[in-house]
């Protein structure tokens, strides 16, 4: 005997602004600098490259989402247009980056 399939309708969601940008839009906004603030991981990779600022390893458009931003002093608001407070690090050197100071609070006895 044949199984029942239950269908399931779901509401949609109206588009958020800004969902509709093209490729387009969004590069001329990054040469602009005029990305919002959320965009800092776009303006990092342009302004740094693809490369790991700790071990020097490449990245290309296939692995880029392994390359991350670190904010170096550890404010994730503090995103200036310049770049100063971003550096790209891959995402192992990232973890290593931040697993440090939890080292030395162990190494501390804190």
């Amino acid at each position: 005997m044949g199984r029942k399939q239950r269908i399931t309708f779901r509401k949609v969601q109206p588009k958020k602004a800004g969902e509709n940008k093209t490729a387009a839009d969004i590069i001329k906004e990054l040469k602009e600098g005029s990305a919002s603030p959320s965009d800092y991981r776009e303006q990092s990779l342009k302004i740094h490259g693809l490369i790991c600022a700790k071990c020097g390893r490449e990245f290309d458009f296939k692995n880029r989402h392994l390359l991350t931003v670190h904010h170096k002093d550890g404010n994730h608001h503090n995103n200036p247009p310049d770049g100063s407070n971003w550096e790209n690090l891959c995402i192992y050197c990232h973890d290593d980056e931040h697993s440090r100071g939890l080292l030395g609070d162990y190494l501390k006895g804190k």
